[in-house]
């Protein structure tokens, strides 16, 4: 195989969740450059058609939301077999930890972690049949490093790296891979809901990018397809931060 080969996706299928727009949307426009064809999901019909008109033919698109976790494994049986699942969907609460509810806090967990799960679950069943498989899920530099407001949303993203471990165990032995993308500050529609009324915000998260820039959703894109192309075939197990040093100088 020529090098830049095994980048490719040629002839490969696969689903991104939450991408109709940011990272999401990002991913899915790398992986069709790639060569694959790319089904992507989410909550908002009108937006992923906006998508699917910039990413082409190779898309296709499925509403809906990934929290009705008992309609996940009739999704599954109707997309039918992939090669790669990224569960990037997502949601954000800035929140002191003392004002979040029980039922925020639910919330998050249930997109964040609950739908991972059960998406990952039902769509590894169909891969054990292949052989093979790439599943790539999507934590956060909170993993890391304490930041306020973000009590849930940090949680769930915590509770991504355990998932992680527990999918390779379970699934390396059966052709599946397993790996987790910590992004850092991506310019995204969810950061600047977060900082766009906030500028003292802004500007800490500023002074802790070594680089003194945001990242864009192609940079966590590419980062996935490393993952998820043969070029990665060896890799499994992995906790990728993509965020400009900001996890190593907190």
């Amino acid at each position: 195989m020529k090098m830049m080969d095994a980048f490719r996706l040629d002839n490969q299928r696969a689903v991104v969740t939450g991408g109709g727009s940011g990272l999401g949307l990002g991913i899915a426009k790398v992986f069709i450059e790639a060569g694959a064809e790319v089904v992507i999901i989410g909550r908002n019909e009108e937006k992923l058609r906006q998508a699917q008109q910039q990413l082409g033919e190779r898309c296709s698109i499925r509403a809906f939301d990934v929290t009705r976790l008992a309609e996940i494994p009739q999704l599954v049986k109707e997309i039918g077999t992939i090669d790669i699942l990224v569960n990037c969907a997502g949601v954000h609460l800035k929140k002191w930890a003392l004002d979040v509810t029980d039922e925020e806090f639910l919330n998050v967990l249930n997109v964040h972690v609950m739908s991972v799960f059960a998406l990952s679950r039902e769509f590894a069943k169909l891969m054990v049949e292949k052989g093979k498989g790439s599943i790539i899920l999507i934590s956060s530099m909170t993993a890391i490093m304490g930041m306020q407001q973000v009590v849930a949303y940090t949680t769930a993203k915590s509770a991504i790296l355990g998932l992680q471990r527990s999918l390779v165990a379970d699934l390396s032995h059966k052709g599946i891979r397993v790996n987790t993308i910590a992004p850092g500050w991506i310019d995204t529609p969810m950061l600047h809901k977060a900082i766009d009324t906030d500028p003292q915000r802004k500007a800490n998260i500023m002074r802790r990018i070594p680089m003194k820039y945001f990242g864009q959703p192609e940079d966590i894109g590419y980062a996935a397809l490393y993952l998820a192309s043969p070029a990665g075939g060896y890799v499994n197990g992995v906790f990728l931060p993509v965020d400009a040093g900001a996890s190593e100088s907190f």
